[in-house]
């Protein structure tokens, strides 16, 4: 890779708030994920947090400008791809970030047991400042596994918020109320905080990064009378509602128990649905359920890696895709998978479609890489950093291609679903800016830092 300057001022230029940079991909496949757009090679040109070109080399200009030189210089950094293959980043589109500080702790449990025996009464003793801490290395695992943003429903946005910020992270907060922790008003605060425009002008002009959607836990946390109120604030903003939803068989009989209705029937009929969303795990579904998704165009987050270690069964992805129900992919918490990993997600995504139809042809693994990217960016609201296209945001990853996984190249799409890793992560951009690199993160703070709080943390949790 070519720079204009060494390695360690390049570093601290672009972590300088009001320094824009101008960065150079070239020598590079590229995968823009826009609709019936084969991979080609060329260059990428990123003027701040933009893509400012995307195409061959040969049409290549000086997209940034004349204006935009530096000490005489258009690029600021020049990086051959080598080869390499450039495409958007993945969309974690269903994130506990602040779990972390449960992985490996509470397994081989059933799900209830697990959630109410083992992670609320943890979560209990967590402070504001210990999931800032958490969230940053739950940040960094995302980095390394390609993924450029995630949509995080914890207990303290605020904090989730600043880790993300000062990570030079993109994170879109969910409200998570319920009947035992948050408050309606909390929730109203945030969403006017952190996504209403004449607040954002307030909070957050200075600052693309974090964004807030209204959300729940789930019905069976959320009394009938919550719910009511729920509806009617999304009505009065209307704006989409995010919630859990019909993620084990105990959790879906439950609700026909109070309600005579499926939740996804009882959501609706209480109006959650009428503004759109998206429902996590959706793994018991009838069709009377999909029939409801698809009219109100709720999106479904689907998440294999923990509906399999915790047993919930399998989606029905197949039947979802069939009726026109868009899809996306998101890992859960750190608790409940334990890894915070989209190769993961998409070889588990397809498998488990391919096992439950009975056929190798189902669930095409094109149709996973655009679950795990656009249908994610889609989902989370951030339909300007879907594909990379110009004007888009700057997030995106370079996934090394000399790796034995990724050869022989008769097909590098299927080669990311069906044997691709975080190994292949090469690099990771987050709104112009790396964050991941060869091993290394720039995320202001050592790595080893980070893994120190984090035992520090839950060492004293269990002394």
């Amino acid at each position: 890779m070519k720079e204009n300057a060494s390695h360690i001022v390049w570093w601290d230029r672009q972590n300088r708030k009001d320094e824009i940079m101008n960065i150079r991909i070239y020598n590079a496949r590229i995968l823009t994920m826009e609709e019936n757009r084969e991979i080609f090679e060329g260059e990428i040109q990123v003027r701040g947090n933009k893509i400012a070109y995307v195409g061959p080399t040969a049409d290549a200009k000086n997209a940034v400008g004349e204006d935009a030189k530096v000490e005489g210089k258009v690029w600021d950094r020049e990086i051959d791809a080598n080869g390499n293959l450039i495409m958007p980043g993945f969309k974690n589109a269903h994130t506990h970030s602040g779990m972390t500080f449960l992985r490996s702790y509470a397994d081989d449990l059933p799900l209830l047991d697990w959630l109410n025996q083992q992670v609320f009464p943890m979560e209990a003793k967590l402070s504001p400042e210990d999931i800032y801490h958490l969230s940053k290395l739950a940040i960094m695992e995302y980095l390394t596994s390609g993924m450029t943003a995630n949509f995080d429903m914890y207990l303290t946005p605020d904090t989730v918020a600043q880790a993300s910020i000062d990570c030079g992270f993109r994170t879109v907060m969910c409200g998570g109320f319920n009947d035992f922790s948050q408050s309606l008003e909390e929730l109203e605060e945030w969403y006017l905080k952190y996504k209403v425009k004449k607040y954002v002008l307030e909070y957050n002009a200075q600052d693309s990064l974090v964004s807030f959607e209204l959300g729940f836990h789930a019905e069976y946390t959320t009394s009938r009378e919550n719910l009511e109120k729920l509806a009617a604030l999304s009505h009065k903003y209307q704006a989409p509602l995010y919630t859990h939803s019909s993620e084990s068989k105990a959790e879906v009989e439950g609700c026909i128990k109070r309600y005579g209705k499926t939740p996804t029937a009882i959501l609706d009929e209480l109006g959650i649905f009428d503004n759109g969303g998206a429902c996590y795990h959706c793994v018991h579904m009838t069709d009377e359920d999909l029939d409801i998704l698809k009219k109100r165009n709720i999106y479904v987050v689907s998440n294999p890696g923990s509906n399999t270690k915790l047993a919930s069964g399998i989606a029905r992805i197949e039947d979802m895709l069939d009726r026109g129900i868009h899809v996306a992919l998101g890992t859960d918490g750190p608790a409940s998978n334990n890894c915070l990993d989209m190769f993961r997600e998409m070889f588990l995504v397809t498998g488990l479609a391919k096992l439950r139809a009975n056929d190798a042809s189902a669930l095409d693994a094109n149709k996973v890489l655009r679950m795990a990217t656009v249908e994610g960016a889609h989902a989370m609201g951030l339909d300007n950093a879907d594909v990379l296209a110009e004007g888009k945001f700057a997030d995106l990853i370079m996934i090394d291609l000399h790796q034995p996984n990724m050869q022989p190249i008769n097909n590098i799409a299927k080669n990311l679903v069906y044997s691709g890793s975080k190994q292949n992560v090469k690099m990771t951009m987050v709104n112009g800016k790396v964050l991941y690199e060869d091993g290394k993160f720039y995320i202001g703070v050592p790595a080893e830092d980070v893994y120190k709080k984090a035992n520090e943390i839950m060492s004293g949790f269990t002394k």
